[in-house]
């Protein structure tokens, strides 16, 4: 699925004349995209519509404040931009009410922090040893030093949360709000348990969905929604807009969740992030999105499945979502030798914690190559070129990296690079 447009040449061909340096490094990411496999789990391509909106002329707009109560003039085009992003997003997750403001995730975490929390307030999050993210309770994040976390974590032996733990812990130390999200958990959340474990002890929920919103807009995972007060998510990942965040909760707690986003965190909104935030939406909305939404679980299923046939060891054994975390110790190789090895033969991905396991393991995840149009044969593909590069090391690292260059010519994020 190529996802650039005729126009972004002739805005190229603007860049070369004028900053040739800066045109140059732009191209070399684009040959970089095109010619090795993107397998973070925290990135996809998006679309033209998408980039067209990052690259227009609401990237000129000073628009602090919200439609209708700016404080700058010249905002009717801002203001129609971001009540679209608005009831779009509110549409497609069926929430009461959308802030589309929030730079990143975290951004995100922030707010919903601020609207609820004050600083020294007890925090119940997964800890950062079993995919707990940075502002989860991390001591060099903004989380970890305003707030006092405490961590819950996985089964040793089936790398599942355990409720029953999160139920003694949140008895024990009455938190103030209850987090459930991760950035390496690749099974479905029971936000319903979650739920009634935040309710028997009179906390909130929040729930982080940066890595599965996508999956809930495409009807391939659960929603929060209905269950966590506040929800965060990022609009980028499964969700291939633009990179970005967002919160969704009720009507009662909207104008705390507006205020805490500006003015009490951030300052003037990124109107071009906005537009596309909305198109995206837009996008999602459609039917080609669900259908390509369970294919990225389908994809990650059948990857994890390719994987293991390898010799790979895959937490939870298998995933519901687009994410896979893997062991790649049976194959001799720790997980930041097994990320440079790959990295050697085109394979892009990152590392992560291991619940209960000495070292790091390998985050995977099939969003882009699933926007690439890649399926099931295309994982089978992948999982053997894996293998290949760590078993074979440096020797057989050229003939990995052709097979890389051939599986995404064949599927261009991009359209052909010269």
């Amino acid at each position: 699925m190529p996802v650039v447009s005729a126009s972004s040449a002739t805005s190229t061909d603007t860049l070369l004349r004028q900053d040739p340096e800066m045109a140059e490094i732009i191209l070399g990411e684009a040959t970089r995209q095109a010619t090795t496999l993107q397998l973070i789990a925290a990135e996809n391509f998006t679309s033209p519509a998408v980039l067209a909106a990052l690259g227009s002329a609401l990237a000129n707009k000073y628009a602090e404040g919200y439609p209708g109560a700016r404080h700058h003039g010249g905002c009717e085009f801002a203001d129609a931009a971001e009540r679209v992003a608005i009831a779009r997003a509110t549409a497609l997750f069926g929430a009461e009410h959308a802030n589309v403001q929030p730079h990143s995730g975290s951004s995100a975490v922030l707010a919903a922090y601020a609207a609820l929390l004050k600083p020294g307030d007890t925090v119940l999050a997964m800890g950062l040893p079993y995919g707990g993210h940075l502002t989860h309770g991390a001591p060099v994040n903004f989380s970890g030093r305003w707030f006092d976390f405490v961590g819950y974590g996985v089964e040793p032996a089936t790398g599942l949360i355990d409720y029953a733990q999160v139920r003694r812990l949140a008895r024990a130390h009455r938190p103030k709000a209850l987090v459930c999200g991760s950035i390496s958990y690749p099974r479905h959340i029971d936000y319903a348990a979650f739920r009634d474990i935040a309710d028997d002890v009179g906390a909130y929920l929040i729930a982080d969905a940066a890595h599965p919103i996508g999956l809930v807009a495409g009807g391939a995972a659960p929603s929060p929604v209905p269950y966590a007060d506040v929800v965060c998510a990022t609009t980028h990942k499964v969700l291939r807009g633009p990179r970005g965040g967002m919160v969704l909760c009720g009507v009662e707690l909207a104008e705390r969740v507006d205020r805490a986003v500006f003015p009490f965190t951030q300052g003037g909104a990124q109107m071009h992030t906005i537009a596309a935030k909305a198109v995206a939406f837009g996008e999602a909305a459609a039917p080609a999105f669900t259908a390509y939404a369970h294919q990225v679980v389908a994809n990650a299923r059948a990857l994890a499945k390719a994987l293991a046939a390898e010799g790979f060891l895959i937490t939870t054994d298998g995933t519901d979502t687009h994410l896979i975390t893997a062991d790649p110790s049976p194959l001799g190789v720790d997980g930041r030798t097994a990320r440079g090895r790959l990295a050697a033969a085109g394979v892009v991905l990152d590392t992560c914690a291991l619940p209960y396991a000495d070292g790091r393991g390998l985050r995977l995840g099939t969003a882009a190559v699933t926007t690439q149009g890649m399926s099931e044969a295309e994982m089978t593909r992948i999982a053997t070129l894996f293998a290949s590069a760590l078993r074979e090391g440096g020797d057989e690292a050229r003939d990995v990296r052709d097979g890389v260059r051939e599986l995404v010519r064949l599927f261009p994020p991009y359209g052909t690079v010269s």
